[in-house]
């Protein structure tokens, strides 16, 4: 049995821009997954991904553009993050237990026609999931993001935040939410902050820098080179990207050199205001993508 924390639910009532009701899936492991769920359930679902520190509420910029075309929307949070459990033990979070529970959202769900949404670690994690699942996936929108093959040496910029990440492990979510995306108001950034009463539910935060794969024998490193393979050779989907060029550590060179892996990936959407948390300027991203055929 894994300890877990859940997060009290009147942490989450009235969040700015954030009125959909919650969703559950008990996993085999007890832990309960929380996600959304919007949109019709036909057509094509636009499975949207977040990372760190961030959670579902991430994407209520580019859910309602998505499903007023018609569309499908769901957006899980991953375990250690928004309304999902926290496990206590840093140790539970590996790169596997992350890509394995999604994957089982997928086919538990039994998700058809999807278009992969992802940024940050659900990138890392979400673009070694269509190779797994090929007959699900139709379309890909990604955003500030790699894929962590371990073959290549981390950025100095990743190495800085990675190291500020370990010193800091009541990691201030908000403020550093708006240092990163000043248009956000106070409550928005509060609300990025809300699943996280005190240090002891950032875990899964505190654990993701410290996943990221630094040699070819590391944990996801070897599953991600196998994605990197068929994104160049296999896939044959839909693609569009967006990239916040203010970026620091994944920004425009790191996605120039993720689009040449991606089959047919057609020049990207560059947002020169936008930094890391690009789907803070998502309602642009999501039109846009959906006029290019998405």
């Amino acid at each position: 049995m894994i300890q877990a924390l859940r997060t009290p639910d009147e942490r989450f009532a009235g969040l700015p821009g954030y009125p959909w009701q919650p969703h559950y899936l008990t996993h085999d492991n007890g832990l309960r997954m929380h996600y959304l769920d919007e949109g019709p359930h036909s057509g094509r679902t636009f499975l949207c991904l977040h990372g760190q520190p961030t959670w579902s509420y991430l994407y209520r910029r580019m859910l309602p553009v998505f499903t007023a075309a018609g569309h499908r929307v769901v957006a899980p949070d991953l375990f250690g993050f928004g309304r999902s459990d926290k496990p206590r033990d840093e140790a539970v979070y590996t790169f596997d237990f992350h890509r394995d529970s999604l994957i089982a959202l997928i086919r538990a769900l039994n998700l058809q026609d999807i278009v992969l949404v992802c940024q940050d670690w659900g990138g890392l994690l979400g673009l070694t999931i269509p190779m797994k699942l090929p007959e699900r996936f139709s379309g890909l929108l990604v955003m500030n993001t790699a894929l962590g093959t371990g073959d290549a040496p981390l950025t100095q910029g990743f190495l800085d935040w990675r190291a500020w990440n370990n010193k800091n492990p009541d990691m201030a979510i908000a403020k550093l939410m708006q240092r990163s995306c000043p248009h956000l108001s106070d409550t928005e950034a509060a609300a990025y902050a809300a699943p996280y009463p005190d240090a002891d539910y950032k875990s899964g935060v505190r654990r993701f820098p410290n996943l990221v794969p630094d040699s070819p024998e590391a944990d996801g490193a070897a599953t991600s080179r196998r994605a990197r393979d068929f994104w160049k050779s296999d896939w044959a989907g839909k693609s569009f990207m967006a990239i916040g060029m203010a970026d620091p550590v994944l920004g425009a060179p790191v996605m120039h050199g993720l689009r040449k892996l991606i089959h047919g990936c057609p020049p990207p959407l560059e947002l020169p205001e936008a930094g890391h948390f690009v789907q803070e300027w998502g309602e642009r991203v999501a039109r846009d993508a959906l006029a290019a055929g998405l």
